[in-house]
């Protein structure tokens, strides 16, 4: 396991090397902005959220910065373009994927997350799908939720796997209290699946 040192140094080194960061560095203008909701500019919401309360608008906004800080602090970052997952939903070359939430209709202490990656065949979806889990769950104190759970948009061509993986983590979660898995939250941010030997 490594520390957060360790993962930063990462992002930024992925920043710097990576050619699909340099056209959208923070402060530039390839993303939108945390301030603005244009539907036309977020993933529409798949079937995960169907019949329930979708976020849209302030309420989408206000879930969205408090993810960009969880994600933060907890190191979830998408390694392909070498910044906070949450930023996915701004990034203007890919309007269609990134995060929506729903409040559960029949619980609404439950907040429903869908996750639409960049593409069909995105090699990171398990590790950030699991990262905004352990987030969430696991700093579950910084928001009115007391569970968010989390699906990948059938998109992904192993969506149902990794769904089953995802409900698996929720089910332990619900019943012991404990996000399964919270000690290796760092392994999981980097979303490439690499070791300490070979980091990229």
């Amino acid at each position: 396991m490594f520390g957060r040192g360790y993962w930063t140094d990462a992002a930024v080194f992925a920043t710097v090397m990576n050619p699909f960061t340099q056209s959208t560095t923070p402060g530039g203008d390839g993303f939108d902005s945390w301030d603005a909701f244009d539907p036309d500019r977020a993933p529409a919401p798949g079937p995960f959220l169907e019949g329930h309360d979708v976020l849209a608008g302030d309420d989408h906004l206000a879930f969205h910065r408090l993810t960009r800080e969880l994600f933060e602090e907890r190191g979830v970052y998408d390694a392909t373009f070498g910044y906070n997952l949450a930023r996915l939903n701004l990034d203007r070359r890919h309007p269609d994927a990134g995060f929506r939430y729903a409040v559960d209709a029949d619980e609404p202490s439950i907040l429903r997350a869908e996750f639409t990656p960049t593409t069909e065949f995105c090699p990171q979806a398990e590790a950030l799908v699991t990262g905004a889990f352990r987030a969430w769950n696991g700093l579950a104190d910084r928001h009115e939720y007391d569970l968010v759970r989390v699906r990948a948009h059938p998109l992904h061509h192993q969506s149902d796997a990794l769904d089953a993986e995802i409900e698996r983590l929720e089910t332990e979660f619900r019943e012991t209290g404990t996000v399964p898995g919270a000690e290796s939250d760092a392994d999981a941010a980097t979303g490439d699946g690499t070791t300490a030997q070979s980091p990229f």
